[in-house]
Parts: C-alpha cells; structure tokens; sequence
C-alpha cells in the first residue's frame, strides 16, 4: 500500500459548479437544523451527480449524540441504496467532519468527503486530527475543505451570536427581576 491520498486539499483549487450546488443544497440542510434549535450543520450524500442522502443535526431534539449532520446523511443513503456501503458516494457537509462522523464515513466508503467550515476544536479532517491520513485505517477517503467556507462559518457564527443574546437578555432580565424570557429553541 502507497499510503492515503491528500486529504487537505483546502481549497488547493477553485470548487467546481457541481461542489458549490452540493454544498448550497448541504447549507440548506443547515438551515432547518437551525428553524429546530439544534446547531446548523447540514450535509447531503451525491452519486453519479445526484442527491441520495440527506442530513442535519439533530442530537438536542432526538436525545441522541450520534444524530450528527452526517450521520443522518449517510443513513438516508443507505437506506435508498439498500447497502451500508456508499462506495463512489461523496458527503458535503458545512463543518468539517468530527472523529465520530469521519469513523461513519470510512466504515462508509465514502469517496470523498467535502466540508466547509473548519472546526479548531473537534475537526478531524486536518483541524484538531486527520483521520483520512492514518495509514493504519483500510479505507481514506479524500477531503477536500474550505469550500464555501465563509458561508458555512458565517451560518453557525449567527446561530451561535444570537444563542448568546438571548442568554445576555435572560440574564439582564432576572437580575433586574422582571421574570424570564422565554425559552430558546431548545427542547
């Protein structure tokens, strides 16, 4: 064996027309994670150029820490496909993968993973680890991220300003004593 692939490939090229489109119709899948109150990341499964699995987050509402953007994803393709293998499948997703969802996508076979925002924290496409690059794992998929980058940055960015000026004004309501405001978008 030669080793992985590349797996960084952050925007090393310009995105082509097709990624833009898939990980618009993934912002999308964000944007209804965000209507339920659960953090917005969104994700889409495409072969052959078609949409076949759709994802976004939902461990607050569903009381499940495995409920991840990309899992529903790739359980909405593979139970189109009738297969728990996704082989010459792509994933485009607006965070970039953690080590949980990077595990689901190797067992996947996924081809290539394509992400937008980078995660500091939890990333483990380059970010924190790069799980794709373990030579020790049988599978690597390529990953290429940072593809519209900025809009996926800047819709978790608004989620998250307007979580905390919610908590600032509940704050500044109790101490002022005038009752409670009422409740975020959380269950």
């Amino acid at each position: 064996m030669s080793g992985p692939p590349d797996t960084a490939d952050m925007e090393a090229t310009p995105p082509s027309p097709e990624d833009l489109r898939f990980m618009r119709a993934a912002l999308d899948e964000a944007a209804q994670a965000a209507a339920a109150g659960e953090v917005p990341v969104g994700a889409v499964v495409v072969r052959d150029g078609v949409i076949i699995g759709r994802g976004w987050n939902r461990p607050i509402g569903g009381h499940d820490p495995t409920a991840h953007a990309e899992i529903g994803a790739l359980r909405d393709a593979a139970a189109r496909l009738g297969n728990y293998r996704l082989p010459g499948c792509e994933l485009f997703v607006t965070l970039e993968p953690c080590a949980m969802c990077a595990g689901a996508i190797q067992h996947a076979r996924i081809a290539r993973v394509v992400w937008g925002a980078a995660d500091p924290k939890t990333g483990a496409c380059g970010s924190v680890v790069d799980l794709f690059a373990e030579p020790r794992l049988n599978h690597h998929a390529r990953s290429v991220g940072g593809v519209m980058a900025a809009d996926c940055a800047a819709t978790l960015q608004a989620f998250f300003a307007e979580r905390r000026a919610l908590a600032r004004a509940r704050r500044a309501q109790a101490a002022a004593g005038e009752g409670t405001v009422p409740p975020d978008r959380r269950p």
